[in-house]
């Protein structure tokens, strides 16, 4: 097929939010009467998936100490659901599992959840939650300072190749056409977006949809928009010069035993482990002492990594500048390493007795990548020159599956309610998203 020369809306990236976008978008030109999927091109520089995600551990949650977030993630859940087996979406759960500076923050999460009809279940009390976790879930739990847990019955994990496939399959039996191998080097501007630069050649566009991932930095310059920008907290202070994009490392890794070896007391999958505790890490190797302060872990039994799966807290990259390729896997600066293995492989041993000696079995391979952060670590949403739509997720990407179905209303100039926390001019206006007590920034 010829290389294109121009498309009425150009969609850059096919991650799971630009295949979203594309197969909504077609969706809504289709009911409106206003065109079709043919109407909408999907470029990436590499191939479906080849960014973050691609390499997520594909863990969907609504524990979020922000209500605009478990809105959000709620209407995605529902669109998880609706095509489970397509998109090899397991509704295992979720638990997320804390100490007591994290307990009133997690009451807040439980009581919201309540009221949008997220259903989950909140025990507390150290005693309670240590009796739940060992006769409920795992007999063999032994994490110590628990004295909340927040057991969501919905969400859990999906199969990312195998989501993003089938976004790409419906997108494509709409008409849109999906084309890999082209890097977009810059934009043509001239008071709106008019085309998109390549090696290959320019395309021409009157719609424009970003969604740049780890990538957010380098389409924020295409864009001509400000590297540093002054941001107003919650408390009305001024903070100047703030870096708009932060870049934290993900790590993450796998255990090398056989999936069914971290099942329940069913022996059936449980819900995917979060664990935060202020309780000494104490290494399982040689008994020294890690950390004694919060540290946080989460992992799941994962037939599709063949293993225990799961990461730690990110690190923050302390550059100026941030090479994000090669990306992922390929990266020579950006991949776990032993440290990483030491304190994960440790911690799955604190939570749990039978980790205790399988520290060996640690899968020694690449893995990891980089996230890019916007000062409240929160996604930005919103039209930059007046006909480009910016996805720019802050790292929590692949959970929100449904955000492409209200990006497409609001191009179709329809607003969306659940967006509107997530406006650029946020930070300008002092509406950051608030901060939990989590170790983890996304939280």
């Amino acid at each position: 097929m010829a290389f294109p020369k121009k498309c009425k809306y150009i969609i850059i990236g096919a991650g799971i939010h630009g295949l979203s976008t594309a197969y909504h978008l077609a969706k809504e030109l289709k009911a409106r009467r206003k065109g079709s999927g043919k109407d909408i091109l999907v470029i990436d520089k590499s191939a479906i998936g080849a960014g973050a995600s691609g390499i997520a551990c594909g863990v969907i949650r609504n524990n979020y100490y922000q209500s605009a977030m478990q809105e959000l993630i709620a209407h995605s859940v529902d669109l998880w659901e609706e095509d489970a087996e397509g998109y090899g979406y397991l509704p295992v759960g979720y638990m997320q599992i804390s100490p007591e500076p994290m307990h009133a923050g997690v009451a807040e999460i439980f009581e919201r959840q309540k009221k949008i009809g997220y259903r989950s279940e909140f025990i507390e009390g150290e005693k309670d939650c240590l009796n739940y976790m060992k006769n409920n879930i795992f007999e063999d739990w032994q994490a110590r300072n628990i004295t909340s847990v927040l057991h969501e019955k919905r969400g859990g994990y999906a199969h990312n190749a195998k989501a993003l496939y089938r976004l790409a399959d419906k997108a494509e039996a709409e008409g849109v056409r999906i084309l890999s191998g082209a890097e977009v080097t810059g934009l043509e501007i001239d008071g709106c977006v008019t085309a998109a630069e390549t090696p290959r050649g320019r395309i021409a566009c009157e719609y424009m949809v970003i969604c740049p991932g780890p990538w957010a930095n380098n389409f924020w310059k295409m864009l001509g928009l400000p590297h540093r920008i002054d941001v107003k907290d919650l408390e009305r202070n001024i903070h100047k010069d703030v870096k708009m994009w932060t870049y934290w490392c993900l790590q993450e890794g796998t255990l090398g035993v056989k999936p069914s070896f971290g099942m329940d007391n069913r022996r059936q999958m449980p819900p995917v482990i979060h664990v935060d505790t202020d309780a000494p890490l104490y290494s399982s190797e040689d008994g020294s002492l890690i950390t004694d302060e919060m540290w946080g872990i989460y992992y799941k039994p994962d037939f599709n990594f063949k293993g225990i799966q799961g990461g730690s807290t990110p690190y923050l990259v302390d550059k100026e500048e941030v090479n994000v390729d090669p990306y992922g896997v390929d990266s020579p600066d950006f991949v776990v390493g032993p440290e990483f293995a030491h304190i994960w492989t440790s911690a799955l041993a604190h939570c749990q007795k039978r980790y205790e000696d399988q520290y060996l079995l640690y899968r020694d391979e690449p893995s990891g990548g980089l996230g890019a952060f916007s000062p409240d670590n929160f996604p930005v949403f919103d039209v930059m020159m007046q006909n480009c739509y910016m996805i720019a997720d802050s790292s929590h990407g692949y959970k929100m599956i449904g955000l492409g179905k209200l990006v497409a209303k609001e191009i179709m100039g329809e607003k969306q309610s659940l967006l509107e926390p997530f406006r650029y001019d946020r930070f300008k206006k002092g509406e950051l998203l608030p901060e939990s007590a989590s170790p983890f920034p996304w939280s």
